[in-house]
């Protein structure tokens, strides 16, 4: 198996002393797992930043083999993560779409809602302008997996975005992300706690 194709990192961790395994999304061929050699070293630090889009190549002997793969950035979002609520934003978003999706499954239209989420959360001046985007995020995911849901309105004022959020966690964690969210979950109360605040 060989690939090569734009992706966004999801998630790392550690695999061997320098080595690191990342989940990673592309638009053809959905969520992917690979071996990054040097993954942990100082040369890849600013890479492997969960919502960095990169350029990967991938390279495994057999499908029911973990890929080697060797990533390329081509958009980092590493300094969005020194400001507490872009950062839980996209720990969230990168981590439900890890959580829910299951291998190699394709999805163009995740990866582009995705990537239009991390590119709001960078652009935009506060949580206002992409937490519409947040729960149109969150409402496709459920959709596209089986789960349905309602379009939001994206012209909602503040206290009605924060009340999509509030609805949509019960159809996420039970069903979504049913058995294995307990840790994801986590990463979403905390960033629904910092929206809260700025209501």
């Amino acid at each position: 198996m060989n690939l090569r194709s734009p992706a966004i990192l999801l998630a790392s961790r550690a695999h061997g002393e320098t080595g690191a395994v990342a989940r990673l999304l592309t638009p053809d061929d959905g969520l992917v797992a690979a071996y990054v050699a040097g993954g942990r070293g100082r040369q890849m630090r600013a890479v492997m930043v969960p919502g960095n889009r990169v350029a990967v190549e991938l390279a495994a002997r057999s499908a029911s083999q973990l890929a080697f793969a060797r990533l390329e950035l081509e958009h980092s979002r590493a300094a969005l993560m020194t400001e507490p609520l872009p950062a839980a934003a996209i720990q969230w978003a990168c981590a439900l779409t890890a959580a829910a999706l299951p291998e190699r499954y394709p999805c163009p239209r995740i990866y582009a809602a995705l990537d239009a989420l991390l590119g709001a959360i960078a652009v935009a001046p506060s949580a206002r302008g992409w937490v519409a985007g947040l729960v149109g995020y969150e409402t496709l995911l459920l959709s596209e997996m089986g789960h349905g849901g309602a379009r939001p309105d994206p012209a909602a004022d503040w206290p009605a975005l924060l009340a999509a959020l509030a609805r949509l966690e019960a159809p996420l964690a039970e069903t979504l992300l049913a058995g294995r969210g307990r840790d994801v979950m986590a990463a979403r109360r905390l960033l629904t706690e910092r929206l809260h605040r700025i209501a």
